[in-house]
C-alpha cells in the first residue's frame, strides 16, 4: 500500500502552497473526514489523497469578530466557539449548540461542516437562511460566494482543487422573529433528522422580511424564495390567510424520497407554528 502524504504548514501561506502543488485535502477536527474513512478500532484509517493538518493555524483561522460587512467566522472555529459568541446571529448559534456531544462541539470546525456539503450539516442551514458567504483562498487570490451556491448536492461543493475554506461572512439581517428547531433521534450525538430555521421581520404591523430554510430534506439544504414572496408584504393580521398557499408551495422544495410525508408533515407543523405565533403577537421578539 502507498504511504499517504500528509503535511502540517505552519502558516496559511504555506498550506496555501501544498494545497495548490499536491491539492492535499485539508484536515482540522477531523469529525467527518476521520470518520468517512473509518477502518475500525486500533486501525489508523486510509486516506486516497494526501491530506494537509491545518488545525495549528487557529491563529490565522479561528477569529470571530464583527466587521462593517458582516460577522465574520474563521473556518477552525468551533462549534462551541461559535455558540458562545454573542456577535453571531441566534439562528447559527442555536444550531451549533446542538451539535453532537460536547467532544464534537470542541474538535468540529465550522469549514468541514460547510466543505463536508452533508445534508444532515447542521451550520449550513442557518447560514443558507441568512445569505451567508464562503470565503474561499488560493495561492492566486480570494474569492466568496453563497453557502447556498458554494454546496452543490450532497457531499458536493464548488471548490476548486487549489482553494482553502478560509471563512464564512454572514451579513446583517434584520429579523424581529426568529425560529430554530432540530429534530434526531436523541440528544446526544444527533444527527439530524430534520431540521428548520425561520425568521421574520415586522414593522409596523407588515412582514418586512419572512425566511425559512430546511436541512436533512434533501441532498441540500432547500429554501423557496417563491414561498416567502407570498408572506413579504402582509399585514400581521392577513398572514394567517396565506398560510395555506405558503405550506403548498413550501412542499415543492422538499425531497420526494426518504420519508416525504414524515418531513412535509413535521416541517409544516413547525412552520405553522411559528407563522400563527408571529401573525397573533403571541411570540415575543427577536432572541439574543
Amino acid at each position: 500500500m502507498d504511504e499517504v502524504k500528509c503535511f502540517i504548514p505552519k502558516s496559511l501561506d504555506e498550506a496555501l502552497r501544498i494545497r495548490k502543488e499536491f491539492h492535499a485535502k485539508p484536515l482540522a477536527g477531523g469529525s467527518d473526514l476521520m470518520v468517512s474513512y473509518y477502518k475500525g478500532i486500533g486501525i489508523a484509517p486510509v486516506f486516497p489523497f494526501p491530506v494537509m493538518i491545518i488545525s495549528n493555524l487557529s491563529d490565522e483561522l479561528g477569529t470571530i469578530r464583527k466587521e462593517d460587512d458582516g460577522v465574520h467566522i474563521g473556518a477552525l472555529s468551533t462549534p462551541n466557539e461559535i455558540a458562545s459568541s454573542m456577535v453571531v446571529p441566534y439562528p447559527v448559534r442555536k444550531a451549533a449548540s446542538l451539535m453532537g456531544a460536547p467532544s464534537l462541539r470542541n474538535t468540529a470546525t465550522i469549514g468541514g461542516n460547510i466543505g463536508n456539503a452533508s445534508p444532515k450539516g447542521d451550520l449550513p442551514q442557518p447560514l443558507i437562511l441568512l445569505d451567508a458567504e464562503v470565503v474561499l483562498r488560493s495561492v492566486d487570490g480570494e474569492r466568496r460566494m453563497k453557502v447556498d451556491d458554494f454546496i452543490l448536492g450532497s457531499k458536493k461543493t464548488a471548490l476548486a482543487d487549489d482553494e482553502i475554506i478560509t471563512g464564512i461572512v454572514i451579513p446583517e439581517v434584520k429579523a424581529t422573529h426568529y425560529f430554530y428547531h432540530k429534530i434526531g433521534m436523541r440528544r446526544a450525538n444527533a444527527i439530524s433528522k430534520l431540521s428548520l430555521s425561520a425568521l421574520f421581520d415586522v414593522e409596523d404591523g407588515v412582514v418586512v422580511d419572512f425566511r425559512a430554510s430546511s436541512g436533512a430534506a434533501g441532498p441540500k439544504v432547500r429554501r423557496s424564495r417563491d414561498a416567502e414572496e407570498i408572506l413579504i408584504g402582509l399585514k400581521l393580521d392577513e398572514v394567517s390567510g396565506k398560510t395555506g398557499e405558503f405550506l403548498s408551495a413550501w412542499n415543492s422544495i422538499l425531497s420526494p424520497h426518504a420519508m416525504p410525508e414524515y418531513r412535509r408533515a413535521s416541517t409544516r407543523r413547525m412552520l405553522l407554528g411559528f407563522i400563527e405565533e408571529v401573525a397573533s403577537g403571541a411570540l415575543p421578539g427577536n432572541y439574543e
